[in-house]
């Protein structure tokens, strides 16, 4: 795959554009409206800021609302393969709360279809019961500027999809007192050969076909 671009190759990042403050709620439709809501108030602690039957408003912190949730019973779900947003990502704070998260949520019986080190990111992909699909990452730089610059490197140029990793040794690895350092990079903790999931979605270049 070849090299992108840089912003600064392509003059930006000037620091005079008026950008948002930040990114403020996600808006789901759902025909599963109850068992929609039970699931995003089990995986992310959510609170309910306000609730009737037509919609709902969830927060995880002081935003009054971080996901919202439509009714939408009475239509049809979408078509398996469409043209829009593909998932919607969520940050915690360390590579320990992260794993607290996997834990707390394998154990109610929610796990992650797909457990990937991007390179800039750990993830951990699930799907809600819409199947709609969420990231939960951590950051592997502590410097947002080094991990843009991965998407510049060799080896993203090699693989600019990641290197899947087993979720539970990972955890038993940091739970043996690895540094964290370590566990944040490529091949911590490899899955058995043959195993890795099949990333199938990536259509190809417009005017391939």
């Amino acid at each position: 795959m070849a090299k992108g671009t840089s912003p600064a190759d392509r003059g930006e990042g000037s620091g005079s554009e008026i950008v948002p403050k930040k990114l403020a709620h996600v808006v789901i439709r759902t025909a599963r409206f109850s068992q929609m809501l039970e699931w995003y108030r089990t995986v992310f602690h959510a609170k309910t800021s306000f609730e009737n039957g037509v919609i709902a408003f969830l927060t995880y912190d002081d935003e009054h609302h971080r996901i919202a949730l439509l009714n939408t019973s009475q239509l049809k779900a979408p078509e398996q393969q469409y043209t829009g947003v593909d998932h919607v990502a969520f940050t915690y704070g360390s590579l320990q709360d992260l794993l607290a998260t996997y834990e707390r949520l394998k154990g109610k019986g929610i796990q992650p279809f797909w457990s990937i080190n991007h390179g800039p990111t750990t993830s951990m992909y699930y799907r809600d019961p819409d199947g709609n699909e969420l990231e939960l990452q951590v950051d592997n730089y502590d410097d947002i500027h080094e991990a843009a610059k991965y998407f510049y490197s060799d080896a993203f140029a090699a693989n600019p999809i990641g290197v899947d990793f087993d979720p539970d040794l990972l955890l038993a690895k940091m739970r043996s007192g690895e540094p964290v350092s370590d566990l944040l990079r490529q091949g911590a903790a490899p899955v058995p050969a043959g195993s890795e999931y099949v990333y199938s979605k990536l259509a190809p270049p417009p005017g391939s076909r």
